[in-house]
């Protein structure tokens, strides 16, 4: 797998135009816009293959690809990219550059980077990553509603990754996810599971799950998630135990349903051990993580449609 995202970032594949044309200066590579994240088919997948490259280099450091990994970073991580990276949100129209899956996604790393032992690269990000906790400082209080979409938009799916940078870095930050949490999520029930769309990366019911696991204390989970899928022991809403099949994963958005197949893997992972051993919920759970990693994790590298970014879900799926 660290093969597979050295591969996608360094390639020189344009970034796509994330960015308002507001004047000649902005008509520059993406290179010179974002030195840090730069060559994958767009920044956000670019950073996440970095979450990915560091989780992998801090679990397994003598990984045969770990000098590779070491030397990109040692080449990337430098104060002057960092504050490219960080000017480039100060520019005109940028204040929903990336909100909110890049802004999670960057905090993510930050936090990874932060925890390997003997290396600079968290702290020489951690102007960014500051600047991003400030972006979701500002817009959580006024984002009244959740955006429930099983893409890049999905509230959930920000506020679950957001968790692990705030819960090391930012109490203030992880009072206001737990707020934006309750708020949006605390009085579901019966969920209907209308999924998967034929875009979905994410499952929207499994994510929600995942966020309140993550924001929750276990009482508090445990009261909610019988309210949310009060059937769930009998195998219902079946759909989120059944794998998406993927027709064509040489088109961009069909490929997103093995994304959908390795999230929700990750989904299922993260909440089997809110359950003993011998709850049928708990077996259900596991065998459905099994179920959707087995449909999905042959295809990582099938087309770069998918190669750009499926490894970084298939880790986030495998190492819970």
């Amino acid at each position: 797998m660290a093969e597979i995202a050295l591969g996608h970032v360094q390639r020189e594949y344009p970034n796509k135009p994330d960015h308002v044309l507001t004047g000649p200066e902005d008509l520059c590579s993406p290179r010179a816009l974002h030195p840090v994240f730069f060559g994958s088919f767009d920044w956000h997948s670019c950073v996440h293959g970095h979450w990915m490259l560091a989780r992998l280099l801090r679990r397994y450091p003598a990984m045969p690809a770990a000098p590779q990994v070491r030397a990109l970073f040692d080449a990337l991580y430098t104060e002057v990219a960092v504050a490219t990276e960080r000017a480039y949100l100060d520019r005109p129209h940028a204040g929903g550059f990336e909100r909110p899956y890049g802004w999670a996604w960057l905090l993510m790393l930050a936090a990874e980077l932060a925890r390997l032992e003997g290396s600079a690269w968290g702290k020489v990000l951690a102007p960014l990553a500051e600047a991003f906790a400030e972006r979701f400082r500002a817009w959580l209080p006024k984002a009244t509603y959740p955006v429930r979409s099983g893409t890049h938009t999905c509230s959930a799916f920000a506020l679950t990754l957001a968790v692990e940078y705030a819960a090391d870095h930012d109490p203030a930050l992880l009072d206001l996810l737990r707020e934006a949490a309750q708020a949006w999520f605390g009085a579901d029930t019966a969920c209907q599971a209308w999924e998967p769309s034929g875009e979905d990366f994410l499952s929207p019911a499994l994510t929600e799950a995942a966020c309140m696991r993550r924001l929750l204390s276990p009482p508090d989970f445990a009261a909610w998630f019988d309210r949310f899928l009060p059937h769930l022991g009998e195998g219902d809403p079946a759909t989120l135990f059944r794998p998406a099949a993927v027709s064509d994963r040489s088109d961009g958005r069909i490929v997103h349903l093995d994304g959908l197949n390795l999230s929700r893997a990750w989904c299922w992972r993260l909440l089997s051990d809110h359950w003993p051993a011998d709850d049928r919920r708990r077996m259900r759970a596991e065998a459905a993580a099994e179920g959707h990693l087995a449909a999905s994790l042959p295809y990582l590298a099938h087309d770069y449609m998918g190669e750009h970014w499926l490894a970084t879900f298939a880790v986030l799926a495998m190492d819970v």
